[in-house]
């Protein structure tokens, strides 16, 4: 009798790939720092070479993203918008300090291959367009001469190590704190060992006493503080904002200057080893350690022991400051004698190549060959000597760069928006231009500091979670089509009144926000106490109270508490 065959085994049929799955994957597999030479080879092989991994991923690690096609997120699908032929690239500058040729050398890049086009970002980097894949490898290249790398920029590494654009200016720091900022950056930024992390990560290192770099929007933040008779740094980690917003928490420490790095090395590494960090691209940054698996101050500062060969000694309280901008705009005396830093305010950060090019020859000409960006997306040009501030000020105000700015518009901050980013859901940058002169024509002389940002999309690059009035992205159907509209996030603040912006349920076209943003703050000039500052009057009033305001103008409750975006 013969033996029934065995049947042969089915093939299993593989599970589906999660995002955070091909993303751990493609790291394993390719350190993207170590494999320039294929960036080369997309080069010469033009456009349509250029692999799906490279184009939608390891691209970042140099700082370089696809470019959207200016529909944003609706003209795609799964939830990226569509990519055209050209690139994005940032380009990284430690603590925002820039030498005159380092700029012009960023200037000469954005006019001839960029369209002539350049953005400031809010971590103190300049950000192109329009780049060819031709263009990237002989940009990188040509960079490093003059002592920049893209590399860092972007990617699931430490990008830009920002910190005080006056760092060794300005008479009431506690410390120059921008060796130590560079310090940092030397250690990590295009280090191997920390190539693969579960996601970005942002450090900001500043002894600034309006702490003006946003230390509690950082996953790492180094503040100087005094101990006694010495300067050394309290440690905050797990800020961001993006859909989770979450403001930094304090560690029980007193960093001393010396042992700075390896306290930072050690924060990093801690969050590297966090496998349950990688399971979902949503919740991999280090604040989720805080807002989702429980961890605490105490529990950080334990594990972050364990790193260290040397003791922490506690830490002292901070001097939390209440400024608003924080954005050093104005002219300002150096505590060098006779030395001016002068502050221009750039609106959404947009500058052309041709401007950064004679910001250079300004520099070199009248000042000390320096130009510092801001997280605000401005710059300080230092080392300007009384005698030659009239001239510098008249130079900048012919390049349209201000000085004296109203406060709708040296408070207004915008991300990149559909022009060029696949995630964005709105337009921002020129909506935000003209809401700036809608308000100022509306209001004119409006006394308040104002932080006014522009989020295209949920992601917070527009930062709307810290604004006072924060202006997150929306579509909504108007006369049968989608139409660029707008939900108001109001009260977020940084310092004495730390805390994130509420959403108020209301949110309107982009052509009904002068009129709803000019109900508010008549609102708030007509009712506030004496002297009440906006984020104070903010705090007084319900998230009805308020969305009624933006309705009509009158401060009484919403009759439909309830709606939602």
């Amino acid at each position: 009798m013969s033996t029934p065959a065995t049947p042969s085994a089915q093939p299993s049929v593989p599970l589906k790939e999660t995002k955070a799955q091909r993303s751990e994957r493609l790291k394993i597999e390719t350190n993207p720092w170590e494999a320039f030479e294929e960036i080369r080879k997309f080069a010469r092989d033009g456009r349509d070479s250029v692999l799906p991994e490279w184009a939608g991923f390891f691209f970042k690690w140099w700082g370089i993203y696809t470019q959207g096609d200016g529909v944003g997120v609706t003209g795609g699908k799964g939830g990226e918008g569509k990519a055209t032929e050209y690139f994005m690239m940032r380009i990284g500058i430690p603590n925002g300090i820039a030498t005159a040729e380092q700029l012009r050398f960023i200037g000469v890049l954005a006019r001839d291959h960029g369209r002539n086009l350049a953005d400031i970002t809010t971590r103190q980097a300049i950000q192109l367009h329009w780049l060819t894949i031709e263009s990237l490898p002989t940009a990188i290249e040509a960079m490093q001469t003059v002592g920049l790398s893209p590399k860092g920029a972007c990617g699931d590494v430490v990008r830009n190590v920002t910190g005080c654009p006056v760092a060794g200016l300005d008479g009431h720091e506690l410390i120059d704190a921008s060796p130590l900022a560079n310090a940092v950056a030397r250690e990590l930024k295009g280090n191997p060992e920390f190539y693969n992390l579960p996601r970005k990560f942002k450090i900001t290192v500043t002894g600034c006493p309006v702490w003006c770099s946003h230390p509690e929007i950082n996953d790492i933040a180094l503040t100087a503080v005094r101990r006694g008779d010495e300067i050394g740094y309290s440690v905050r980690v797990g800020g961001g904002l993006s859909a989770d917003p979450h403001l930094a928490v304090k560690l029980d420490a007193f960093v001393r200057e010396e042992h700075a790095v390896a306290v930072v090395r050690g924060i990093v590494e801690i969050f590297r080893e966090q496998q349950g960090l990688r399971e979902s691209r949503d919740r991999a940054r280090m604040k989720h350690l805080f807002l989702r698996e429980g961890w605490t101050a105490d529990r950080f500062l334990e594990v972050l022991k364990t790193k260290l060969s040397f003791d922490l000694a506690t830490g002292v309280d901070d001097s939390v400051p209440d400024n608003v901008f924080r954005d050093h705009v104005g002219v300002h005396a150096q505590k060098q004698q006779g030395l001016y830093s002068v502050g221009a305010t750039v609106l959404n950060g947009r500058m052309t190549g041709e401007q950064l090019i004679a910001l250079a020859d300004i520099a070199e000409k009248y000042a000390g060959a320096e130009v510092r960006t801001t997280v605000m997306q401005n710059f300080v040009l230092p080392h300007v000597p009384q005698a030659n501030l009239d001239t510098v000020l008249k130079e900048l105000s012919a390049l349209g760069l201000t000085v004296e700015a109203t406060n709708f518009w040296r408070g207004t901050v915008a991300c990149t928006g559909t022009e060029f980013c696949k995630l964005a859901i709105t337009e921002t940058k020129a909506f935000a231009r003209w809401l700036v002169e809608e308000m100022e024509s509306r209001l004119p002389g409006f006394d308040q500091q104002l932080k006014l940002h522009v989020t295209g999309c949920p992601n917070s690059c527009g930062q709307h979670w810290i604004a006072d009035v924060g202006l997150e992205g929306k579509k909504i159907k108007h006369d049968g089509k989608l139409a660029d509209a707008w939900s108001f996030a109001l009260g977020g603040a940084l310092g004495t009144y730390a805390g994130v912006a509420r959403i108020v349920n209301y949110r309107c076209l982009s052509e009904d926000v002068p009129e709803a943003l000019e109900r508010l703050l008549r609102s708030y000039l007509t009712t506030r106490g004496s002297e009440q500052n906006l984020r104070s009057w903010f705090s007084e009033h319900s998230n009805e109270e308020l969305r009624a305001v933006l309705e009509s103008g009158v401060l009484t409750p919403a009759q439909d508490p309830a709606f939602s975006l």
